[in-house]
C-alpha cells in the first residue's frame, strides 16, 4: 500500500515546504510530489490539516522510560517499555543506555538490544554503554564500585562483531589509547564523558577515535584561561559531536548558546539523557539503591544531585526555540538529522527524503505531537 501525507508544512533538506506529498511504500519514503501528482490520488491519503511533519527524533542517550530503568531488567521487554514511553514524544530512533554497572549486567544489555534489533523492536537502533570506564572525581550519579579500566575480556566482548549501533562513554584518562584505538577501528562509537581529564590528554584521545562528548559541559573538567580542559577540546575540534542537555537545569542557557556558536554547525546533538518518569504517571525509581524524585523537570537525589532528567525529544527541540533562540528547523536537525549522521546513519535517517526511513513525526505549534511512523508503520495518535 503507497500512504500519502498531505496538507503538512514538511521540513526538507532544504527547509520547510508546503507544497508536497509524501509518498510512503513499506518501511521507505518513495518520493515527494506535488499534490496533483496523479500518484498522490492513486495513494491512501492521511491529511495533515497543516501540522508539522518533521524526521523522527533519534535520542542517543536513553537511560529508562515508561516507568522503567534499563539497568534494573536489561531485557526485550525493558527496551519495548523503553521505547513506548518514548514515542509518544516523537522519539522513533533511540540508544538503549546503560549506566556503569557489572560486567554481568553489561554483557545481559548487550545480548538484550541484539535480540530486539533481530526482533524488529519498534525504533531501537543500537546500545550506548555509559561506563563503568569513567573517573570518580566525575562520576555524579554513577556507582564508583563498578569503574575500572577495560580489561581484554572486556575489549573482546565490546569489540566482537554486532547488529546496530555501539557507542561507549569513557573517560579518556582511565583507558589506554591502544584500548580506544581498538574499540574505535572496531566500529564502536567512543564518546568521551564523566572525565577528569585534561585538555592534552583529551586531544590525544580524540587523535585515536574519540568522536564525540557525551552531555557536554556535565562531568567533565571545564573551559579555562589557562587549562581548556575536556570542554576546550571538545569545542575546538572540528570532527567531533557534542550531546547537549536543553532542559533549563543541566547547563545554562547561556553557556549552550556559546558553544553552539562555537561548534562548527551539524555537530550538536539534543539528547535526554531520560529516566524512568518520562512516558509514565510516577515521578519516583531507585538507582543504586537511592530513591531519585523527578519534579519540575529535574531528577535529582535528597541531596541535589542531578540524575539524569525527566526531559522527552518534543520538549528539548521546544526548549532549543525558546531557551536558546534556535529556528526551530534547526533545533529539530539537532534531534534528527545531526544524530543520524553522529551515528553512521546519515544515509539512511533523519531527513525527509526518497529512500529514506520512514521514521516520521507530526508535530502541532504548541510541540504536541500528533502521530508518528517508525519504518513506514504508524505508531498511533497519542
Amino acid at each position: 500500500m503507497t500512504l500519502a501525507l498531505i496538507n503538512g508544512r514538511v521540513l526538507t533538506a532544504d527547509g520547510w515546504r508546503n507544497d508536497l506529498a509524501v509518498l510512503l511504500e513499506g518501511e521507505r519514503i518513495v518520493d515527494l510530489l506535488p499534490p496533483s501528482d496523479p500518484r498522490v490520488s492513486r495513494a491512501t491519503l492521511h491529511d495533515l490539516h497543516g501540522a508539522m511533519l518533521l524526521p523522527g527524533f533519534i535520542d542517543t542517550q536513553v537511560n529508562g522510560g515508561g516507568g522503567v530503568l534499563f539497568n534494573d531488567a536489561p531485557t526485550v521487554e525493558t527496551i519495548r517499555r523503553i521505547g513506548a514511553g518514548h514515542r509518544r514524544y516523537g522519539t522513533t530512533g533511540f540508544l538503549p543506555t546503560l549506566i556503569s554497572d557489572s560486567v554481568d549486567v553489561m554483557r545481559a544489555a548487550l545480548a538484550a538490544v541484539e535480540q530486539a534489533l533481530a526482533e524488529g523492536v519498534p525504533g531501537v537502533l543500537g546500545i550506548h554503554l555509559e561506563g563503568p570506564y569513567l573517573a570518580p572525581a566525575r562520576k555524579g550519579v554513577h556507582d564508583p564500585k563498578f569503574f575500572h579500566a577495560p580489561g581484554s575480556e572486556e575489549l573482546t566482548l565490546l569489540c566482537a562483531p554486532h547488529r546496530g549501533v555501539r557507542l561507549l562513554t569513557l573517560a579518556p584518562e582511565r583507558v589506554p589509547l591502544a584500548s580506544i584505538g581498538a574499540l574505535a577501528a572496531a566500529g564502536v562509537i567512543v564518546c568521551a564523558g564523566h572525565t577528569a581529564a585534561d585538555y592534552a590528554t583529551t586531544r590525544a584521545a580524540l587523535a585515536r577515535g574519540v568522536r564525540g562528548f557525551t552531555h557536554l559541559f556535565n562531568a567533565m573538567t571545564p573551559f579555562g584561561s589557562r587549562e581548556p580542559g575536556v570542554v576546550g577540546a571538545a569545542l575546538e575540534d572540528a570532527e567531533s559531536w557534542c550531546g547537549l542537555i536543553v532542559d533549563g537545569h543541566h547547563v545554562h542557557p547561556a553557556s549552550l548558546r556559546v558553544a553552539i556558536a562555537a561548534k562548527a554547525r551539524g555537530k550538536m546533538l539534543l539528547v535526554t539523557d531520560a529516566m524512568p518518569p518520562v512516558g509514565a504517571d510516577d515521578p519516583t525509581f531507585v538507582l543504586n539503591g537511592e530513591t531519585i524524585i523527578a519534579k519540575d523537570g529535574i531528577c535529582q537525589t535528597a541531596q541535589g544531585v542531578l540524575a539524569g532528567s525527566a526531559l522527552d525529544m518534543a520538549g528539548a527541540v521546544r526548549n532549543a526555540v525558546q531557551l536558546l533562540g534556535l529556528p526551530l528547523d534547526e533545533a529539530v536537525r539537532m534531534a534528527s538529522t545531526y544524530p543520524a549522521e553522529f551515528l553512521g546513519l546519515g544515509a539512511s535517517h533523519g531527513r525527509i527524503a526518497a529512500g529514506y526511513q520512514a521514521d516520521l513525526v507530526v508535530l502541532t505549534d504548541d510541540y504536541r505531537v500528533q502521530r508518528s511512523w517508525i519504518g513506514g508503520m504508524m505508531q498511533g495518535e497519542e
